[in-house]
């Protein structure tokens, strides 16, 4: 059986993580209150940060700047793109 969660970012009732997708405090947090499908949103858009600022993930700032990004994204107005993203066409 689905766990269901009220989810923050969708402001409704949806099915919930398997579990905690982050380590502590704030992986507890995303558990609890993100949905399955707002936590598949944010690796979506994470993916587009990390490829159109061409971060490395070694790079502690790089990794302070995507849950800093996380954090807006699921909890606050939301993550803004780069300036210079132009999204995929589709076919």
């Amino acid at each position: 059986m689905e766990r269901l969660i009220f989810c923050k970012y969708f402001k409704n009732e949806r099915p919930g993580l398997d579990r905690p997708p982050y380590p502590g405090e704030i992986g507890e947090k995303i558990f609890d209150s993100i949905s399955k499908e707002a936590w598949q949103l944010w690796l979506e858009h994470q993916t587009m940060l990390i490829n159109e600022n061409r971060l490395s993930l070694v790079d502690p700032e790089a990794r302070k700047f995507l849950q800093d990004e996380m954090q807006k994204f699921l909890y606050g107005d939301g993550s803004s793109k780069p300036q210079e993203y132009i999204p995929p066409k589709k076919e």
